[in-house]
């Protein structure tokens, strides 16, 4: 399930390429990496469900934010695709 889900996330990042803009290519690469990870932390921990990855994806941001690694206006752009994302898969379900 956490598997499929992943698959149309990355779909619709995917689908963007051609029409976003700089800020929305850099958004959505950044997310590609943290989600991705999100997924591996999930399978090896032996969770499952979307809330659980919607759990580790935040925490995954939480960390790279607290590390310094996106500006305030990148954590906002950031964070507001993933809630987008999140919240579009789900209706695909």
């Amino acid at each position: 399930m956490i598997d499929e889900f992943e698959a149309r996330i990355l779909a619709m990042i995917d689908d963007m390429v051609e029409h976003a803009s700089d800020d929305e290519l850099f958004a959505s690469g950044y997310l590609r990496g943290h989600l991705t990870l999100a997924v591996a932390e999930i399978e090896q921990s032996g969770k499952s469900g979307l809330q659980a990855l919607q759990i580790e994806v935040q925490r995954s941001l939480q960390n790279a934010i607290q590390a310094g690694e996106l500006s305030p206006r990148d954590q906002a752009l950031v964070t507001g695709m993933w809630d987008n994302l999140y919240q579009q898969a789900r209706q695909g379900n």
